[in-house]
């Protein structure tokens, strides 16, 4: 099977509309409509229920999702093996979306400065599609904040993310600051419960966001307050451009390593991690 059909397959499902697959195919609406349609016919069934501008996934198509994203996983992953002798070995990583722009940047930068020879592929998913790909064998390595506790994982605790409150006014306290203008990060399930119990009066903020970098982005344009990485914000706090939210509680959660049991790469992924845990020690890996 042309491996470019499973791609407009995968590029589709994911954007949901086919001018937007198209663009970041770099081919024309027509040309993905014709790959959808002949993997289609290869395959003898429907792939996606198009209903005027809504595109979703038939059960059939859910169910090659899976099979779709492992076969170009192992393909990128056998083609790096084989196709040079620059590299002495592979390590293929996933990272949650949340910790990317504030641990995970920094230790793909010290991995190819400390190990040069090592051919990395590097993902960043949500914890289940993490999870899953553990699982299925795609990835070797994952880090995360919250994750599922199954006897087939490892999970080791390698680095401690402090979140404060910070705001573009100075001299704010956190019931003001949560009142009007504040940005809500989504730090995962284990935090927005305790914001609710911190701030049980706190009203439903105007602006929600994914990731950190966002709020942070946003709040330089607009102004406002949100609990943002002490590494992140440290710069413009010494600058003035960020102003600590004095009564507001600092929050320090914990960031796992996640890998199989008894996993074939277990010295490479060790030695990895001895070098996340040197370069970010535990106890103040954000400062």
């Amino acid at each position: 099977m042309n491996l470019e059909l499973l791609r407009t397959f995968l590029e589709l499902n994911h954007t949901r509309h086919f001018g937007k697959a198209a663009e970041a195919l770099h081919l024309t609406q027509a040309a993905v409509s014709a790959r959808i349609k002949h993997l289609e016919a290869l395959l003898g069934v429907r792939l996606f229920h198009r209903v005027r501008r809504d595109i979703r996934l038939t059960p059939e198509g859910t169910r090659l999702l899976r099979h779709a994203d492992g076969l170009l996983a192992g393909w990128r992953q056998a083609r790096q093996d084989v196709s040079t002798d620059r590299f002495d070995e592979q390590l293929s990583l996933g990272g949650s979306l949340r910790l990317w722009d504030v641990l995970l940047q920094d230790w793909l930068h010290a991995l190819h400065d400390h190990y040069p020879s090592l051919a990395i592929i590097a993902e960043s998913h949500t914890p289940e599609v993490l999870t899953r790909r553990l699982l299925d064998g795609m990835l070797d390595i994952a880090i995360m904040l919250e994750p599922a506790q199954l006897e087939v994982l490892r999970i080791e605790e390698i680095a401690s993310v402090k979140l404060v409150m910070v705001a573009t006014q100075p001299g704010l306290r956190a019931e003001n600051a949560i009142s009007d203008g504040y940005v809500m990060v989504d730090w995962g399930l284990g935090h927005a419960l305790q914001h609710r119990r911190m701030f049980p009066d706190a009203p439903e903020p105007q602006i929600r966001v994914g990731l950190a970098k966002m709020a942070f982005t946003f709040m330089l344009q607009w102004g406002g307050a949100a609990y943002l990485p002490a590494r992140m914000a440290a710069a413009a706090l010494g600058a003035g451009t960020l102003h600590l939210v004095g009564d507001a509680p600092q929050l320090d959660y914990r960031a796992y390593a996640v890998y199989p049991v008894r996993a074939a790469k277990e010295a490479l992924i060790e030695k990895t991690l001895e070098l996340i845990e040197r370069e970010f020690p535990l106890e103040d890996a954000l400062p």
